[in-house]
């Protein structure tokens, strides 16, 4: 009995272990080729309007497909699918590894995403159902801390491994470490049982708009060589909003098989909290991407060291979105994103007066304050746009907020990179970045203190 009771806990201990590495492996891959961009720019002779979309790329795919791998997940069951996005993500890392031009990196970072958006769901429900009813909370609190790990651990893995082996090993890596997860998965994952699929995919809205998202991306490329005035931009541009019109029309008709259903898209406060969502995505990843360049290609700095400068800002991170889960229910979601956008508005304000002499030291207390408002935001956004839908639509709302976060934080590096870019001078670029991004922060502040309820009431 004593050993059954032991083997049962060893297995929740494997489980948790090998689910807690996946998240590891696609949290970590968002952040951990920021420093090493400059690297990757001087072996393919590209330049930084191009090596953006290595994030991107992945990113875009990613954040687009995260919802309809949910519904897979539960269609066709949750380690079937978790074990086939595995597998995808392996072969592209391998491809991306052994690329021989930028075009084939470009590709494989983008079926990386796509193997990253049925890993995260299945992931999420395979570690709620491994906890007891009693410690499903902690389940939560394992997604959040790891993902905070990975995001700080990433710039430094992906530095180092610039530096002193090849910036190719950022993709290597996740092989062997992908074959850890496999073998415990098989080993202590139970099969779930194959259930005759009950929804359909919403195969013409991802369709629509991954394609709007891809011409607008393609718009900010191509707007830094040719102008505004370009029929080319011009054609993206109307692309865009042709499209994104169409994918709209067809989310009305879809009814229940809509990406964002009626009764979630008709919830005054979910809307309000994607709103929010949405414009803070928009300067998510350029910290990230920013800082690194501006270290690199301005101080000469090494990618360990450019990885190591954002070690304040991933610290403030992780540190303020472990206390944001523990203070959400004293102060509630108004007070806290209120004060998380402040804080990221200042921060971002801060790291707009960055000039070409401009000493590290200088930059530390906006990327601190930064960092605090974006661990504070992150955490309790989503937690608030749960609790305010039915809670049969919890996952589903917690899902299109990734969507929103990771495919709205892909578009908002192309712009930010269009701006740099533009710029001549980018020093001056990411100054003017980081100043847009401050209004931005601004206006989304002004949205929490007006339309986020004191109080969460479902609609």
């Amino acid at each position: 009995m004593v050993d059954k009771k032991a083997s049962v806990k060893s297995n929740l201990y494997l489980g948790l272990g090998a689910l807690s590495l996946a998240i590891f492996l696609v949290a970590n891959d968002f952040t951990a080729f920021s420093p090493a961009l400059p690297v990757v720019e001087q072996e393919f002779q590209s330049d930084l309007t191009t090596s953006q979309w290595v994030i991107s790329a992945y990113a875009l795919v990613c954040g687009v497909l995260i919802v309809s791998g949910g519904r897979l997940a539960d269609m066709y069951g949750r380690r079937r699918t978790f074990i086939v996005g595995l597998l995808i993500f392996m072969f592209f890392s391998f491809l991306g590894g052994i690329a021989g031009s930028m075009g084939m990196l470009l590709v494989s970072r983008a079926f990386m995403g796509a193997g990253s958006a049925l890993i995260w769901p299945s992931v999420l429900g395979m570690m709620y159902s491994l906890m007891t009813p009693k410690n499903a909370g902690l389940a939560g609190g394992l997604i959040i801390t790891i993902c905070g790990i990975a995001n700080s651990v990433g710039p430094l893995v992906g530095g180092f491994l610039a530096d002193y082996i090849s910036w190719r090993w950022i993709l290597f890596i996740n092989l062997p470490l992908s074959l850890v997860v496999l073998y415990l998965c098989f080993r202590v994952i139970p099969p779930d049982s194959l259930n005759v699929p009950k929804d359909k995919l919403d195969y013409r809205g991802v369709a629509l708009l991954s394609s709007a998202l891809f011409s607008l991306l393609l718009a900010f490329d191509f707007v830094v060589d040719v102008g505004f005035k370009n029929y080319l931009v011009f054609g993206l541009f109307m692309a865009f909003f042709l499209l994104f019109c169409l994918f709209i029309l067809v989310e009305g008709r879809a009814a229940e098989g809509a990406l964002i259903p009626p009764d979630v898209a008709g919830n005054k406060s979910f809307v309000t909290a994607a709103c929010v969502a949405l414009l803070i995505a928009q300067f998510f990843y350029a910290g990230f991407f920013f800082i690194p360049q501006y270290l690199s290609k301005v101080h000469g700095a090494s990618a360990t060291i450019a990885g190591l400068g954002l070690v304040p800002l991933m610290l403030a991170f992780s540190v303020f979105g472990f206390v944001a889960g523990n203070v959400y229910k004293v102060l509630g979601a108004k007070l806290i994103v209120s004060i998380a956008t402040l804080l990221m508005a200042l921060g971002l304000y801060m790291l707009s007066h960055i000039f070409q002499d401009s000493q590290y030291i200088r930059l530390v207390p906006g990327l601190l304050i930064l960092g605090a408002g974006i661990g504070l935001f992150n955490s309790t956004i989503i937690t608030f746009a749960i609790s305010v839908v039915d809670p049969r639509r919890a996952s589903l709302a917690g899902a299109i907020i990734f969507m929103i976060q990771i495919a709205g934080g892909a578009v908002g590096l192309g712009l930010n990179t269009t701006i740099v870019a533009m710029a001549g001078d980018i020093s001056y670029g990411i100054s003017q970045a980081f100043t847009l991004n401050a209004y931005l922060a601004m206006l989304s502040f002004i949205i929490c203190v007006l339309f986020i309820g004191s109080k969460e009431e479902k609609a």
